[in-house]
């Protein structure tokens, strides 16, 4: 028999009670090991992270706030006024709408019982829904559903189709309640979800297949994997202490991308793992007139005007763009420039040295107008090292990056292998989850941004600060439109956001502070530029805050 949703509401109601996360991950385990149809499973395990597609999946349930209201006013006649209301005197969402269909349901002889198997495929039906009539039929479906469960599956639900479960259920965890439910290594476990970014399909496998199941996994082209990440570099000199003879290149100002290409299918993938190849066409041009072989590359998309490069919110604007995508080409153009090649005729590549790697990609891709491959030396001279990364920033690039060339491409890790260097004090990317309305002419605008860093062991953010400084009123205005969409609740001037806008910031210092969550504050903290090519959970990590921390002394 399926699982029902029910039964998924109860286990969110229960580890949110539980505070520990290795008695989370115990109650988990011991709840997957049960699961016996392989299709509850993967949903069960997509639901709980809080995911209704994997990262990569092109559907999107498009399903905001706004239309939320919508629906539960169809639902239970409420209006979006007294919606608003109570949501904001509950201070949660899903707790909001746990109480309104509560005083629904009490006018209600039978609620459906609604299966895990039954949730999908009405969640697939919404994200199909296009056209004219989409919104209205989105409204009406989910309303549908929102009559069929009951109070406690209402509260969950809410926050599954915002993409606001978090109950504390991170990667970390989730990782290894899955080894622990099926016997199997949880790095094994890791490995296979870096490859196929599905957590959902690699319990699937677990399940069935257990560890020589999970060693197979390997690379698919057009399915996206996790890009290797750099760490960054207090010198040159430091760097070298930990790469004996690095291969240098420039940190180029741009957007990382990656490419799979087989026979005449394109496709391209941003850092988020998101599909972005129709806003790239000359991209895809320059690519398939460049490449003739099978290939999955790993490259920098950047916009070059009168030989420099472009602010780097130019490039997010062409990332984001939908409609007149030619014409916003001839404004803002782009250029890919590839560093490493992880796939090349059926033959996976990220388990050879880089220097390996760069050979193959040199044979593989001919350099044109918008394509190139990137320049690189080899040199341990600080010397030279230095001429390298002055000549960088003189092209308007970000710094250079330091690659130990016996190196294997690890997909998702931040680690010594990859060095960053730039000459600017570290930034952080942290998460916008509330605001604060300004003052006097400011306000009609949201005057300062609440910022949070990531918890991945328990998929949570943890307050860190506030950052006020460093808009324009004109960036202030286009701010606000973008996050009024994300407000969940307001308390007079306070605000409460659906945490999915990730802000770079620079700041002074970070201090101890018992004030926030995370236990640290940032001093001086100043807004560098919105990340549209981040997701919350690339965020920088309360790990990361730590380490810098005591970097400090």
């Amino acid at each position: 028999m399926s699982l029902t949703f029910h039964e998924i509401a109860r286990l969110c109601e229960k580890i949110e009670g539980i505070s520990s996360t290795l008695e989370i991950r115990d109650v988990l385990g011991e709840f997957l090991k049960d699961i016996e149809d392989d299709g509850d499973l993967y949903n069960t395990i997509l639901f709980l992270m809080g995911d209704v597609f994997p990262a990569w999946d092109e559907r999107d349930l498009g399903i905001g706030i706004g239309l939320l209201y919508e629906a539960l006013k169809f639902a239970t006649g409420l209006s979006k006024e007294e919606m608003e209301r109570i949501v904001k005197e509950m201070g949660d969402v899903g707790l909001a709408v746990e109480f309104i269909i509560g005083k629904k349901k009490q006018q209600l002889l039978y609620v459906e019982e609604i299966t895990l198997q039954s949730l999908r495929n009405r969640i697939n039906e919404i994200s199909r829904m296009t056209g004219k009539k989409a919104q209205i039929n989105k409204i009406r479906a989910l309303a549908d559903i929102f009559m069929s469960v009951s109070p406690l599956e209402a509260r969950y639900l809410a926050r599954l189709v915002l993409g606001e479960l978090r109950i504390g259920v991170g990667e970390g965890i989730m990782r290894d309640a899955i080894a622990r439910a099926f016997s199997v290594s949880s790095e094994q476990v890791e490995r296979a979800y870096m490859l196929i970014s599905d957590l959902g399909k690699v319990a699937v496998i677990a399940k069935n297949e257990g560890n020589s199941g999970l060693k197979k996994v390997t690379l698919t082209p057009h399915i996206p994997i996790r890009m290797m990440l750099a760490q960054m570099a207090k010198s040159i000199e430091e760097a070298l202490k930990d790469i004996d003879m690095p291969v240098v290149e420039w940190k180029y100002d741009g957007s990382r991308v990656q490419v799979h290409k087989t026979g005449d299918k394109l496709t391209i993938y941003s850092r988020r793992l998101e599909n972005v190849t129709p806003s790239l066409p000359e991209i895809v041009e320059g690519v398939n007139k460049s490449v003739k072989e099978d290939v999955i590359l790993d490259g920098e998309v950047i916009a070059i005007k009168d030989g420099r490069p472009m602010p780097f919110q130019n490039i997010l604007r062409r990332f984001r763009r939908k409609y007149d995508v030619r014409e916003k080409a001839e404004e803002i153009p782009l250029y890919v420039i590839f560093f490493d090649i992880l796939y090349w005729n059926g033959i996976v590549l990220i388990d050879l040295p880089l220097k390996e790697r760069r050979k193959i990609l040199e044979k593989v891709v001919k350099e044109s107008e918008r394509v190139s491959v990137a320049t690189e030396i080899m040199s341990n001279e600080i010397s030279v090292i230095r001429e390298v990364y002055t000549e960088a920033l003189k092209a308007g690039h970000e710094g250079i990056m330091m690659k130990n060339p016996e190196s294997h491409y690890i997909p998702g890790r931040r680690g010594k292998n990859w060095l960053k260097l730039k000459p600017t004090l570290e930034t952080l990317d942290l998460v916008v989850i509330g605001g604060e309305w300004g003052e006097g002419r400011r306000a009609r605008f949201i005057g300062s941004y609440e910022l949070a860093c990531y918890d991945p062991s328990t998929n949570s953010f943890l307050r860190i600060g506030r950052v006020a400084t460093g808009f324009s009123d004109e960036q202030l205005e286009e701010l606000t439109g973008m996050f009024k969409d994300l407000i969940e609740g307001e308390e007079g001037k306070i605000i409460h956001f659906i945490p999915k806008i990730v802000f770079e910031v620079a700041y002074e210092e970070i201090q101890k502070s018992p004030k926030y969550e995370s236990g640290f504050a940032l001093r001086f903290p100043r807004l560098v530029r919105v990340r549209d090519d981040k997701s919350p959970e690339d965020a920088d990590t309360i790990d990361r805050i730590e380490q810098i921390y005591e970097s400090q002394f």
